[in-house]
C-alpha cells in the first residue's frame, strides 16, 4: 500500500510536468489549428494567454504547494522559529530575498510558499522579501538583460532588485503588520502542528495532497479572474500605446510606467521582450525598467489574489513600499545610462 501511493503520487507528478513543459505546443495547436483563429488578432491573443495561463499557474500551484506541504511535515512552527532565534529580522530579509532568486517562480505562484512561509511561524516582512524577489529576479530575467542590452545592466538589476526585495520586506517587518493577515491562514497554520517523527511517508503524501484541496478551494477563483484581466490587456493594449505614454523624458515618466505597469500581469520572459521594444521605441531604460519591474511584481492579478490571503490596508501598504523602490531604481536607471 505504502509503495503504490508513492509510485501513484510520482506518476501524476511526471505527467503534470510533461504536461508542463510540453503546454505552449498543445495551446498554440488547439487555438490556430483546432479553433482556426487568426494570429495577431486582439481575440485570439487574448484567449491564448488565458488558455495557456491558467493550466500553466494551476500546475505550478499543485506541485509547489504539494512540496511546501510535505516540508511543513518535517518543519512544525516550533522548530522553524527556534531556528530563526538569534538571527536578525534584516539577515531573514536577506536569506529569503536570495532564495526568491533561486526559485524563478512568477507571482501568482510564489504564494503558495508565502503562505507556507507564514504557516511555518517566519515573520511577515521575510515572507514578504521572498515574494518581492522571486518573480522579480531569476535566471530568465537576467540572461534576456545580458542578451539584449549587456551584463552591466543584468548585473545593476540584480543588485537593485535584491535591495528592493531585502528592504521592502525589512519595513514591512518593522512595521508589524501582522492583524491584517486573514484568520484563515493562521487556522492552517494551527492545523499543521504535526510532529514530524509519528508520520509516515504516506501521511506526508496526503498532508500535500490535503494542502493543494485546501488552499487551491480558497484562491482558484481569485487566480482565474486575475488571469482573465492580464489576458484581455495582454490582447487589447498595444505597444504603440504604451510607448507613447511612457515616452516623454519628464520626471513623472517613470511613476506614470509603475502605474501602467500594475495593471498588467506576465513573467520576466514574457515583459522583457517588450520592455525592448519601448526602448527601441524611445521610451528611456530606467522608465521601461520601472515598467517591467511592476509588471513582474506588482501586479494586479498578484493583488487579486493575495487579497484572499491578505487585507487591504497590508496590500496597500505592500504596493507603496515597493513602488516607491521601484521608482527609485527608475531614476537611478536613467541616471547612469
Amino acid at each position: 500500500m505504502k509503495n503504490k501511493t508513492i509510485i501513484k503520487t510520482a506518476i501524476y507528478i511526471i505527467l503534470g510536468i510533461i504536461l508542463y513543459f510540453n503546454l505552449e505546443t498543445i495551446i498554440n495547436y488547439f487555438v490556430d489549428s483546432v479553433l482556426g483563429l487568426k494570429k495577431g488578432e486582439h481575440l485570439t491573443e487574448a484567449l491564448r494567454f488565458f488558455i495557456f495561463d491558467v493550466p500553466k499557474i494551476f500546475l505550478l500551484l499543485a506541485l509547489i504547494i504539494f512540496v511546501v506541504g510535505i516540508i511543513r511535515t518535517y518543519f512544525s512552527p516550533e522548530r522553524t522559529r527556534k531556528y530563526l532565534e538569534g538571527k536578525s529580522l534584516f539577515t531573514g530579509n536577506i536569506l529569503a530575498s536570495l532564495l526568491g532568486i533561486v526559485t524563478p517562480f512568477c507571482t501568482c505562484s510564489a504564494i503558495p510558499l508565502f503562505l507556507g512561509f507564514v504557516e511555518a511561524g517566519v515573520p511577515l516582512g521575510v515572507t514578504f522579501s521572498f515574494l518581492v524577489a522571486s518573480p522579480m529576479i531569476n535566471e530568465v530575467a537576467v540572461i534576456l538583460l545580458f542578451g539584449l542590452f549587456g551584463w552591466k545592466m543584468a548585473l545593476i538589476y540584480i543588485v537593485t532588485g535584491l535591495l528592493i526585495a531585502i528592504f521592502s520586506g525589512w519595513i514591512i517587518g518593522k512595521l508589524k503588520l501582522e492583524k491584517w493577515i486573514e484568520s484563515w491562514v493562521f487556522e492552517i497554520k494551527s492545523n499543521a502542528a504535526a510532529e514530524e517523527e509519528k508520520l509516515t511517508i504516506n501521511d506526508r503524501i496526503k498532508f500535500g495532497i490535503d494542502a493543494i484541496k485546501d488552499i487551491v478551494g480558497k484562491v482558484w477563483l481569485y487566480i482565474i479572474l486575475g488571469i482573465g484581466l492580464g489576458a484581455f490587456l495582454h490582447g487589447y493594449v498595444p505597444e504603440n500605446y504604451l510607448a507613447s505614454l511612457m515616452g516623454s523624458s519628464a520626471w513623472y515618466a517613470v511613476p506614470l510606467s509603475v502605474l501602467i505597469g500594475i495593471p498588467l500581469y506576465s513573467n520576466a520572459a514574457g515583459i522583457i521582450p517588450i520592455v525592448s521594444v519601448l526602448i527601441e521605441k524611445g521610451v528611456s531604460i530606467g522608465t521601461a525598467l520601472a515598467f517591467m519591474m511592476a509588471v513582474i511584481g506588482l501586479s494586479l492579478p498578484e493583488m487579486i489574489i493575495l487579497k484572499k490571503i491578505l487585507k487591504l490596508p497590508l496590500i496597500l501598504t505592500f504596493i507603496a513600499i515597493v513602488g516607491i523602490g521601484i521608482i527609485i531604481v527608475g531614476y537611478l536607471f536613467n541616471w547612469i545610462f
